[in-house]
């Protein structure tokens, strides 16, 4: 046996399994060195499940909360554990807390969410390649959802290539091309513009093409007989309707022929203000009938009607009017024209040319059947069944019909219901009107009717064709007012530039001064020609500027817009509103009416020339020769002169002279004679003098006298 004390010797063969539910043996129970520091308490190590309290990981897995990563709910104990069972090994955080509950750390946490994710398989993506349709300009956000890409990627790029750009900037369709072909795409470009084709000039059939009336443009000097020639072949009197005796509106109207066909007339005026007018005349006509006053021959306006004619090329015929006074010279008409290429039949030339009287009737039948022959020799035609297409003459904002334009029909037929695109305004016909006040309802090629349905105020000039829906209609004004605007942004911005360009344009202009106004009319193209003509009185020194124009009449607004701007309201065959007036008279605000061009522009000239500076004109008096100096007390210095030539006025500037060198400009303060004061010197004579604010007078000096006179100057 072994002695006492000693441990039992080992068995021989395999180990047993060693089993945790019973307790150790106490020679098991390890002991601690003396020194060692105080024992932990706790239950013996065997009492307890092995546990690896460095591996978190190996722990006993706890309830967690969804979506909580560092709360667990304490466990339930392990049967046969004991109250002690699942305790870890005591560290700072189980000293701090209650050692009942079990907590994960966030490292634990990431370690074990790495390892359940780390080894999943990622699919990579195929990418795909898109057609991507780019604008003429385009934003990288958009850019970049149409490629299905990232914008920083787009932006990332740009830097790249040394620009520096947010996701919110607008980029041009070359750079964004670039950056879609550099990331595999197929590019499609497009442009705004693309949504006005199809809309005019679509060719027609050569079968679907019949006759049509002839469109002839009556053109001439002011004061020749245009209107009045009109009116003896409409049998009617529209002259007398107008303000002064002179047109001032463009005018179209149809007539029946001798020989039985219609004819359109339109009517420019022959003011030198009504240029634009009278091109766009030229430009929807087939035939010009220039009209020239026999007692007057060719003018101005007949020789731009003549170059407008030849650059619209279209066939001429002259008209010799007013052949019934004594000092008609018909022969002297057609040899001036010669001078500006204009040959008549009579001279031998090609140009057909009639002599009458709009007054008397004369010949009248004889103009109307060369109009006639000239559209047979033109076999002027267009295709009436399809979709209206024209030219807008006139246009003017109607208070109790609304936006009101003259159109002249030239392809298709426009009915009432069709939707109307002219220009950036759209709508859909009310109301077809003939020049007659008729109502129509549809309107065929050559035929000139008053259009009631617009949202708007077209421009005159303006082309118009009908479409198919409002969707349409809405496209294109959409995009026709973004032009319009950047077209206006554009001019605004146009004398900007460098700095530089800024500083010498306000050095250069700093002087300049501005007659701001506001102008309404009744048509398009009276504003129009107003604005132009306004536009031609400046000069250097002093300018009109247009604030607003517009057509109708004059309101609230317009008045709130004069008082801030200070501007001046002028209307033109239009008048204020019952509360514009009152506004206008609360604020002082001057509103002026004309129904005239001539007395608008001769009043506008005379208050611009207002605004220009003086001219100062130097008037010689005399000179003095100074032959002494007194020094006079209270007083200062007194020269004592002798006038040598003219004479010399109290108060008149003078000028100090040594030695042929201005030394002084000023004013006399004292001229005396003895001891009187005197207003005049004569020559001969001996006087004082003294100068304002100088006293450096010396024997010898040379007084110049003479006087500033103010002249009035006019545009």
């Amino acid at each position: 046996p072994p002695p006492l004390g000693a441990p039992p010797p080992r068995p021989e063969g395999p180990r047993p399994p060693r089993s945790s539910a019973g307790p150790a043996p106490a020679s098991a129970i390890p002991t601690r060195p003396e020194g060692a520091g105080p024992m932990r308490s706790g239950p013996p190590q065997g009492n307890r499940p092995r546990t690896n309290a460095g591996d978190d990981d190996e722990a006993p897995r706890v309830a967690r909360r969804p979506g909580v990563p560092g709360k667990a709910t304490p466990s339930a104990p392990r049967p046969g554990g004991g109250e002690n069972a699942g305790r870890a090994r005591l560290t700072v955080t189980n000293a701090l807390e209650d050692a009942s509950e079990r907590m994960r750390s966030e490292a634990s946490w990431r370690r074990r969410m790495r390892r359940m994710t780390g080894h999943r398989v990622t699919e990579q993506k195929e990418k795909i390649m898109r057609v991507v349709t780019i604008p003429e300009t385009i934003t990288i956000a958009d850019l970049a959802n149409r490629m299905s890409e990232r914008a920083v990627d787009i932006i990332r790029m740009l830097m790249k290539q040394g620009q520096m750009h947010k996701i919110t900037d607008v980029i041009d369709a070359d750079t964004a091309q670039l950056i879609a072909e550099e990331l595999g795409h197929t590019v499609t470009r497009v442009a705004e513009s693309d949504v006005e084709e199809g809309l005019f000039d679509a060719p027609d059939a050569e079968d679907s093409l019949q006759p049509r009336a002839p469109v002839v443009t009556i053109m001439g000097h002011v004061d020749h007989g245009k209107t009045s020639l009109l009116d003896a072949l409409r049998k009617t009197n529209v002259v007398s309707g107008e303000a002064g005796g002179i047109t001032q509106h463009i005018g179209a109207y149809q007539v029946v022929s001798p020989l039985g066909g219609k004819i359109t007339f339109i009517d420019t005026p022959g003011h030198a203000a009504f240029t634009a007018m009278r091109a766009r005349g030229a430009k929807v006509t087939d035939i010009v009938v220039l009209v020239v006053a026999a007692n007057d021959s060719v003018m101005p306006q007949t020789v731009e009607a003549i170059n407008h004619a030849k650059a619209a090329k279209v066939p001429m015929i002259v008209a010799i009017n007013k052949i019934d006074l004594p000092d008609a010279r018909p022969e002297r008409v057609k040899t001036d024209l010669l001078q500006y290429e204009v040959q008549v039949e009579s001279l031998g030339g090609d140009v057909l040319e009639i002599e009458l009287s709009a007054k008397t009737g004369q010949n009248l039948d004889k103009l109307l059947e060369a109009i006639q022959l000239q559209a047979e020799v033109l076999e002027l035609k267009a295709n009436p069944d399809r979709l209206a297409e024209g030219t807008v003459i006139e246009a003017k904002l109607d208070r109790g019909r609304g936006p009101v334009a003259t159109v002249l029909i030239q392809r298709g037929t426009l009915r009432t219901g069709d939707i109307v695109v002219a220009g950036a305004e759209w709508g859909r016909v009310r109301a077809l009107v003939s020049d007659k006040g008729e109502q129509l309802s549809e309107a065929g090629p050559s035929t000139p009717v008053e259009v009631l349905g617009f949202n708007g105020t077209p421009e005159a000039g303006d082309r118009v064709a009908v479409v198919e829906n409002e969707a349409r209609a809405r496209e294109i004004t959409d995009y026709r007012a973004h032009q319009k605007r950047e077209k206006q942004a554009a001019r605004l911005g146009a004398g900007r530039g460098t700095l530089a360009d800024m500083m010498s344009q306000l050095k250069a202009g700093a002087g300049k001064k501005e007659f701001p106004l506001i102008v309404k009319g009744d048509v398009q193209g009276s504003v129009e020609a107003i604005v132009g003509a306004l536009a031609k009185l400046g000069n250097d020194e002093v300018g009109a500027r247009v604030i607003l124009s517009g057509v109708g009449g004059i309101t609230e607004s317009d008045v709130g817009l004069a008082e801030t701007s200070g501007a001046v309201i002028i209307g033109f065959n239009t008048r204020a509103h019952k509360e514009a007036r009152a506004a206008a008279e609360r604020a002082g605000i001057e509103i002026r009416y004309y129904n005239i061009i001539y007395d608008l522009v001769d009043d506008i000239k005379a208050a611009m020339s207002g605004l220009l500076t003086p001219e100062l004109r130097e008037t010689m008096l005399g000179n003095a020769e100074i032959l002494e100096v007194f020094n006079i007390t209270k007083v200062g210095k007194v020269a004592g002169c002798r006038v040598t030539e003219g004479r010399v006025e109290r108060g008149a500037h003078v000028r100090l002279i040594r030695d042929s060198v201005v030394v002084h400009e000023g004013k006399l303060s004292t001229l005396k004679r003895f001891k009187d004061e005197v207003k005049e010197v004569q020559v001969g004579q001996e006087c004082g003098m003294a100068f304002e604010s100088y006293q450096d007078m010396r024997v010898g000096d040379v007084i110049e006298c003479y006087r500033v006179e103010e002249i009035k100057r006019s545009l």
